[in-house]
């Protein structure tokens, strides 16, 4: 039987795929600028074309942003999240604080089911370093740590599909917190839906922990009404 030879996928798939994993893994962080175009070149063994058309598939799936003469960012860390970031700019604040209602109060039940005592003492974590940035206004890191608690939830959900989801909100969400931080007498140390969702987590009470995500959101939804 005569052999055929197998077939090898174009370089640019090979560095778009590569790409794709460095993102995926956290090796570059959401909302972080890539490395350089030369680094990348040197590192990768490519030439600037090839590159460049890995880049492009990236930033067509919204997983980058190329921000002509400030570099390449991460926007999303999967093409899921990236056509579900872009489908948002299309719908009201509203219309995305309802549909993540229904994503918290399920991540909420199921992380007080599934949650494990690391899930809980980064969730406390989480929540320190909020305060803390909140108390010496630094509202980027604290926007940044009230995200990632959220985040965390749906990560100890233990439904990888609901936080891969969940993961879409983060550009939404972070602008959303930005945009609270500046009415005036907001406090951005909530206990309802962040400290009270902790307590409920550790405990495994699932109604609990959905009844505080509950008064939380509805209280956002209230400022947005309003």
């Amino acid at each position: 039987m005569a052999l055929s030879p197998s077939a090898r996928p174009p370089l640019a798939d090979e560095v778009t795929a590569k790409l794709r994993a460095m993102v995926q893994s956290g090796e570059w962080p959401l909302h972080q600028r890539i490395p350089s175009e030369p680094e990348l070149m040197a590192g990768l063994g490519v030439s600037r074309g090839t590159l460049r058309e890995g880049i492009k598939a990236l930033a067509h799936s919204g997983m980058l942003e190329v921000r002509r003469g400030d570099g390449t960012y991460v926007r999303a860390t999967s093409e899921l999240s990236g056509a579900a970031r872009r489908m948002y700019q299309d719908h009201t604040e509203q219309h995305i604080l309802e549909v993540r209602l229904g994503l918290d109060t399920q991540a909420a039940r199921l992380a007080a089911r599934h949650a494990t005592a690391d899930d809980v003492t980064a969730l406390r974590a989480l929540l320190t370093a909020r305060d803390q940035a909140w108390t010496r206004g630094d509202y980027e890191a604290w926007a940044r740590a009230d995200w990632g608690f959220h985040e965390r939830v749906a990560q100890a959900s233990g439904n990888p599909l609901l936080h891969e989801l969940y993961l879409s909100f983060g550009s939404a969400f972070h602008q959303d917190l930005l945009k609270q931080q500046r009415r005036p007498g907001f406090d951005g140390r909530p206990h309802e839906g962040h400290d009270l969702l902790a307590d409920a987590i550790e405990a495994r009470d699932e109604d609990a922990a959905v009844a505080t995500v509950d008064r939380n959101l509805n209280s956002c939804a209230e400022w947005l009404a309003g």
